[in-house]
């Protein structure tokens, strides 16, 4: 550096730059432990969870406002970043049309139109008609007329193993998914680990 004459200046962008990759290359670390991490709950909890809490039943068709997102896939790590700020936004604009939520949030998700990726739907049932006016989609969600149903307890972050318990039940008792289940945020406090949520299975005879 003394024979090339680096100026400070240029000394201190080649280290912002070498600082950008090293925690670039940090948070892809975190991720992937993250991900082993949650493999290992499921391996822990294998065969815990009773699966006589799971029901077959018909879901009603609903009334919802909603916001979307796209994330690159359905592990939590990539959903939660993509759906707790899509809740906040909604409920703000919700409150700024004069509307209150009719019931607990829904969630829902689609295969991205590309195939790159899915579609994250974070809604929230309302009593309104739909109108271009808002700031946010109108939509009747249609009903499921049957639907494998279990109840998880706590945070979103740790359902990988309540939708393992859910599919396996499903396998085992003569049914196929048709699609990616339901999101029913029951209960939903400040701390994460009380929450309760119902997964919802779209299903059909095998």
């Amino acid at each position: 550096m003394l024979d090339e004459q680096v100026s400070t200046e240029q000394l201190r962008g080649m280290l912002r730059l070498r600082q950008a990759e090293l925690q670039s290359a940090i948070a892809a670390d975190t991720s992937r432990l993250t991900q082993v991490e949650a493999r290992l709950r499921i391996i822990e909890m294998e065969g815990t969870m009773p699966a006589d809490d799971i029901q077959v039943k018909r879901i009603p068709a609903v009334r919802v406002a909603e916001l979307t997102a796209t994330a690159t896939n359905l592990e939590p790590a990539s959903i939660t970043p993509v759906i707790q700020p899509l809740y906040r936004e909604l409920g703000e604009r919700l409150g700024l049309a004069g509307l209150v939520p009719a019931g607990p949030g829904l969630a829902y998700y689609q295969d991205a139109p590309d195939g790159d990726g899915v579609v994250v739907h974070a809604t929230l049932p309302v009593n309104a008609a739909p109108s271009s006016g808002h700031r946010f989609q109108i939509t009747d969600l249609p009903e499921i007329s049957q639907a494998a149903t279990i109840v998880h307890h706590g945070s979103m972050n740790n359902v990988l193993a309540t939708i393992q318990t859910l599919a396996r039940w499903i396998d085992r008792n003569g049914y196929r998914s048709t699609g990616y289940p339901r999101e029913l945020y029951l209960e939903c406090p400040d701390d994460q680990d009380k929450w309760v949520t119902e997964l919802q299975e779209p299903i059909t005879p095998a």
